[in-house]
């Protein structure tokens, strides 16, 4: 009976060694990669009864962790946060109105961290550049909701680039329109969300 125990937890050390030797080669395939915060872009575009509007977020951070080993790149992990009164439009008025729209006293970051890769496929005619579909959750003013994040992802060299655009609505997140001039001027409820990033 003993002899008998001892072969199981053999058996089952082998197959522990067996299992942690043969993730090894998967945990070396994955590269990781950090949002560069000094080269690409990150805005919000809009529209108001006056005039189309953007906001340019000037400090953001995020990491993703990309396996190349495969026929397709394979994304296991893509985060990143944005500093909510890091948004500037070149008008501080406007400016206070969306901090007081975001109620950055309270919620200090803008944050989407990737669940799954929906979908992932090869651009036509060009090398090292795919289409992806991401799905995450999407944090803003303090409420979180499910998302599909539409991009394109190349990576060449050591490095990766991830541009597209997602629209949102601003109710969607608890979020009032901000208004100006006593309610004379009002933003609208649809944005979009511009992303041209650079990750090493």
């Amino acid at each position: 009976m003993q002899s008998q125990v001892r072969k199981n937890q053999l058996s089952f050390k082998a197959v522990i060694l067996l299992m942690t030797f043969g993730l090894i080669p998967i945990a070396l395939a994955a590269q990781s990669f950090q949002l560069s915060k000094n080269e690409g872009e990150v805005k919000v575009t809009g529209t108001s009864t006056l005039h189309d509007w953007e906001e340019v977020a000037e400090q953001r951070n995020g990491s993703m962790a990309i396996d190349q080993s495969g026929e397709l790149p394979s994304i296991s992990s893509l985060s990143f946060t944005i500093e909510a009164e890091s948004l500037k439009s070149g008008h501080d008025g406007m400016d206070k109105n969306t901090y007081k729209a975001l109620s950055t006293n309270k919620y200090k970051e803008i944050v989407f961290k990737m669940g799954e890769v929906k979908s992932i496929s090869p651009v036509v005619s060009t090398t090292n550049k795919y289409k992806v579909v991401a799905s995450g959750n999407l944090t803003i003013a303090g409420k979180t909701n499910k998302v599909d994040l539409p991009f394109t992802l190349t990576v060449h060299d050591g490095k990766a680039i991830l541009e597209g655009t997602k629209p949102l609505k601003m109710t969607d997140f608890g979020i009032e329109p901000p208004k100006a001039l006593l309610g004379t001027i009002k933003t609208g409820d649809d944005i979009e969300v511009h992303y041209n990033t650079i990750w090493k």
